[in-house]
């Protein structure tokens, strides 16, 4: 089964950029997207074979999460049902049979970290959702995660040690998810490749690869023995950020 999370950056200009065709090369069982920037009816955009949900932030042009899938969900949920959380569109829940996938977008600590005390209380209760998932079934979790976890997922740690998405606060709330049950895929198989998923639009930081690893597929634990393969699609343009994938079995 193979699961692709994308943040497009702005669905509308990703599409004038090859999304579709993108989309339709991937052939992903699930395409879950971030940072959509749309209201509902704003793009008339449907793959044949796929059923779509979208989360959408009550601010226009604004965050955003969806999801395309080809098999039915259970249920489907929208936020983590928490109001303080749930304005900015930024989580989609769909129950499987044998799974949970959830796609997040998490919120930026932004320019001098003015909204990490935010950014701590919202990883604090995102993970508690996940936690409380993972003890009904095993959980697949996906997305723009807005942290570069160590310094070989930064092209320049130094530098970048008290920026946002680099802050020991944000690589510790990771460090604790993944102590507490979950896999990170790509690094679990990859433990000493360097690959980014997130380059400026400045600088022509994409042509230097001066990047950052911030788009993420986590598993629960139990699910590795499942795990075939993890991949960072860096030839695929469109956005500031390229899909990863996750393949299991």
């Amino acid at each position: 089964m193979k699961f692709v999370s994308w943040n497009v950056n702005g669905l509308r200009a990703c599409a004038g950029k090859g999304f579709e065709d993108s989309f339709k090369a991937l052939n992903a069982d699930f395409f879950c997207l971030q940072e959509t920037k749309m209201q509902a009816g704003q793009l008339d955009l449907e793959f044949e074979g796929y059923k779509s949900f979208w989360n959408y932030a009550d601010k226009k042009g604004y965050s955003g999460t969806a999801i395309f899938a080809k098999h039915e969900p259970l249920t489907v949920t929208y936020g983590i049902e928490i109001d303080e959380h749930d304005h900015e569109g930024r989580v989609i829940t769909l129950e499987m049979p044998d799974f949970y996938l959830v796609t997040v977008y998490t919120p930026n600590s932004q320019d001098e970290l003015r909204r990490l005390d935010y950014r701590m209380k919202w990883e604090t209760d995102f993970q508690s959702y996940l936690k409380q998932l993972d003890a009904k079934k095993p959980v697949v979790v996906c997305g723009d995660m807005n942290v570069a976890h160590e310094e070989i997922d930064i092209k320049n740690p130094k530098t970048n040690r008290h920026n946002a998405g680099f802050t020991d606060e944000e690589r510790g709330k990771m460090t604790g998810l993944l102590n507490n049950g979950f896999t990170d895929t790509f690094r679990f198989l990859y433990p000493d490749q360097v690959t980014y998923s997130w380059w400026s639009y400045r600088f022509h930081a994409r042509e230097k690869n001066a990047g950052w690893r911030i788009d993420y597929f986590l598993i629960s634990d139990k699910l590795k023995d499942q795990l075939k393969d993890a991949k960072i699609h860096t030839e695929i343009l469109g956005s500031d950020h390229c899909p990863v994938e996750l393949d299991l079995e």
